[in-house]
């Protein structure tokens, strides 16, 4: 890490410890937005990481926005980062100008549409998106509308939608987006090669896996806090066999979820990193059961309770590894890319990334 990703680090994990507090992330929950923290992070250009100033981002690699998701995840930020970073990333790939406001996005899964057609003024859009990240707190969504000719990006203003408001295990706000004969400018409305329903489920995939990363850290560190605090028959469970052996499977599961999501990024930088990224999210989301069912053994009672933080993080990874893709979803997916490269290549393939 050189000295630029290790300020945005510091800077990122400094913010976090002071504006994703505990009662800052239960008043979002009751649909408070965290004004002060997205402000503070837009000011210091952490909501446009890993884009090209020239294209107006804040510069810093992929590495530094993924460094900086793994921190948000820490200290689950309630905040649409995952989302605006990769709307404003869409965004730059045909040159729109890019959100320093909360942005989100959305595409039409196999039991949704969007259709986008021309008018004498511009686009009309109509459809319907269900669980939308943080629609009710953002300005933009970035949609993506499939056609014969190629996809388009397009660029849709919030105010002109209809939203239904819902939420996630974690209260994070997921809501639905009703369009109804949106008016899109022509400038809105950009052609891309690049961004379809796979490219984007791939994407998301990768960055809830870092902020799983980050959640799995979280839990780590709190367990064995409270492992060395809590006395019982005269000394620190921490001390107990058990309780030992316990957090060493729980340490494991950090090591390989860390371990596996580093190679994905690798790969994904490179331009690639399809299998990976699969590979990633099924290793992370094993580990996301794995560990809060041991977190919440080790604490007892106190670890579902309002008062203590340990179920802000483990509410995260039970919706997280459910987004952009569960464990059965990609294992499906990864097996039939493994199938179709034939026998002859499957020991090669394994190898390679051992």
């Amino acid at each position: 890490m050189n000295e630029v990703s290790e300020l945005i680090a510091q800077t990122a994990e400094k913010i976090m410890q002071n504006l994703s507090t505990k009662e800052v992330i239960s008043e979002s929950e009751s649909g408070i937005w965290p004004k002060d923290l997205w402000r503070t992070l837009a000011d210091a250009g952490m909501t446009k990481i890993g884009i090209s100033e020239n294209l107006g981002g804040s510069g810093g690699s992929l590495q530094d926005a993924f460094s900086f998701l793994q921190i948000a995840g820490k200290y689950s930020a309630p905040i649409p980062l995952v989302e605006t970073l990769l709307a404003n990333q869409m965004l730059s790939t045909v040159h729109l100008p890019l959100s320093d406001d909360p942005i989100t996005f959305g595409y039409a899964n196999d039991s949704e549409s969007l259709n986008l057609k021309r008018d004498s003024n511009g686009w009309k859009l109509f459809g319907s998106l269900r669980y939308v990240p943080y629609a009710r707190f953002s300005k933009y969504i970035v949609v993506v509308v499939k056609s014969e000719e190629t996809n388009k990006i397009v660029l849709v203003d919030l105010n002109e939608c209809e939203i239904k408001t819902n939420q996630n295990l974690a209260g994070e706000a997921r809501d639905q987006v009703l369009i109804k004969e949106v008016s899109i400018p022509e400038s809105h409305v950009v052609q891309t090669w690049e961004f379809d329903e796979s490219k984007i489920m791939l994407s998301g995939a990768l960055l809830r896996a870092v902020q799983m990363t980050g959640a799995l850290e979280r839990i780590f560190e709190l367990t064995v806090s409270y492992s060395k605090q809590r006395v019982q028959f005269g000394r620190p469970i921490g001390q107990f066999q058990a309780i030992q052996q316990q957090i060493a499977i729980l340490a494991g599961e950090l090591t390989a979820a860390k371990s596996i999501v580093n190679k994905a990024v690798k790969a994904f930088e490179t331009g690639g990193g399809e299998k990976e990224i699969m590979m990633a999210k099924i290793r992370v989301g094993e580990a996301a059961s794995k560990s809060a069912r041991i977190a919440h053994q080790v604490h007892g009672a106190i670890g579902i309770t309002e008062e203590y933080e340990l179920q802000q993080s483990t509410q995260r990874l039970w919706s997280w590894r459910d987004e952009f893709g569960n464990e059965t979803y990609w294992a499906a997916k990864l097996g039939q890319e493994v199938i179709s490269m034939g026998a002859k290549r499957l020991w090669p393939f394994i190898t390679m990334r051992s």
